[in-house]
């Protein structure tokens, strides 16, 4: 592309136009391509801050993955568990036991998820040490049969640390006064809070001793794995099954959360090509900016026409004013979208103090505040992506002022 029509391109956008209608659509089109941009990369990166924040609270207290022996029964678990952990990407295992049951407190009866685990262990493989808002994982002790409790379970229940609670197993005891149901009376020693409805209110975390020996069972139902790196967790996994002897299987996150991630990436992908859209209608502007300059440069085309200039040079410095136009939104969106991503974080609680109003309420959601991961990844493929509307938009409108000519553009001149 020679120099004189990339001249006459900027010239084009530099120069003060007769009329002014044209200027105020081209500002529109640049701003509404800066708009469309900066909203894409501000709510992607919101999105993606949500995303990583629910992994992180799901796999605070659900392992990277789950290694579980034929029968659900793991005998003998410490040798598998030393096996387990010579791999170089594996950094926690830990064993589980896990089973249903009912609490009752009074006349409040709550079904429950009831996890077996080692004190001493667990805090290699879960985050829930760092989760208590009340009590201690070490003081559940074998023999004592103290229980931990999720915050909202422990609220529906209505119990603090110190109170009873009695544990239904769905076992059953057969007695000469006939078929009762095994239960047990523990004490709650702690209360936890990951910030996931499905643990806080459903999950009770008890000695492992103690619950093998209510549900009567002689060995723990598999081992709870922590990896280096949580994405190559499904990978890992799996090499450490295929080297363990015996009938092991694995189920990693990927599989026990499937649907949940399937329905983030599937929303996100969404908003995704509706925020496109913004872009694709600012750049629809381009186009009209672009045909009504061609309009109103009827007679400077057939000037450069009458001097040499080829059609495919004429189409060349519309298509160049046109990209220029679009590269300017772009980086206005950019430099707007990388800002915001970056201090959404800040600015939105100062919204808030400013206007007295929390916009997403502790009472209501389980994150309160306004994550953001940006991933510049994310920022160039919008960039290209509002880039190649841009330069399509050009397209027609410098055809159609390549296809001027000179004659009829002078007749009346």
């Amino acid at each position: 592309m020679n120099s004189f029509e990339t001249l006459i391109g900027l010239r084009y956008v530099r120069a003060r136009r007769r009329n002014h209608f044209i200027s105020f659509i081209s500002l529109t089109s640049m701003l509404g391509v800066g708009l469309g941009v900066m909203a894409l990369i501000t709510v992607l990166s919101v999105m993606n801050g949500f995303e990583k924040e629910l992994k992180e609270r799901i796999l605070g207290m659900a392992s990277h993955a789950t290694v579980i022996a034929e029968g659900n029964a793991l005998k003998n678990w410490q040798p598998v568990a030393d096996d387990v952990s010579r791999h170089p990407e594996i950094i926690g295992v830990a064993p589980y036991f896990q089973a249903e049951g009912m609490l009752v407190n009074n006349k409040k009866v709550n079904g429950t998820i009831i996890r077996g685990i080692l004190p001493a262990e667990e805090p290699k493989v879960a985050v829930v040490t760092e989760k208590m808002i009340a009590g201690e994982l070490a003081g559940l002790t074998a023999g004592e049969f103290n229980i931990v409790l999720g915050k909202e379970l422990a609220r529906s229940l209505g119990v603090g640390p110190g109170d009873k609670v009695t544990l239904i197993a769905p076992q059953a005891n057969v007695t000469p006064a006939g078929i009762l149901p095994r239960l047990k009376r523990f004490t709650v020693i702690g209360i936890f809070e990951v910030g996931m409805h499905e643990f806080d209110s459903a999950l009770a975390l008890i000695h492992m001793d103690d619950g093998l020996r209510l549900f009567r069972k002689e060995s723990p139902s598999g081992l709870r794995l922590k990896t280096n790196d949580i994405l190559a967790a499904p990978k890992v996994s799996r090499e450490v099954v295929s080297q363990l002897p015996g009938n092991y299987w694995v189920i990693d996150w990927t599989q026990r959360h499937a649907n949940f991630f399937r329905a983030l990436k599937t929303e996100k992908t969404v908003m995704f090509v509706i925020l496109t859209l913004i872009v694709a209608v600012a750049a629809f502007n381009i186009i009209s900016t672009l045909v009504m300059m061609v309009s109103d440069k009827q007679s400077d085309i057939a000037v450069l026409r009458t001097l040499g200039a080829s059609p495919g040079s004429i189409l060349k410095i519309f298509m160049i004013q046109g990209t220029i136009i679009g590269v300017v939104g772009i980086s206005l969106g950019v430099i707007g979208g990388v800002w915001l991503a970056l201090n959404v974080e800040t600015l939105v609680p100062a919204i808030e103090s400013m206007l007295g109003q929390k916009f997403l309420s502790p009472d209501v959601y389980y994150i309160s505040d306004l994550p953001s991961d940006m991933h510049w990844q994310d920022v160039i493929t919008i960039s290209v992506i509002a880039f190649i509307l841009c330069l399509l938009a050009t397209i027609y409108p410098a055809l159609r002022a390549a296809r001027t000519q000179p004659a009829e553009a002078l007749r009346y001149e």
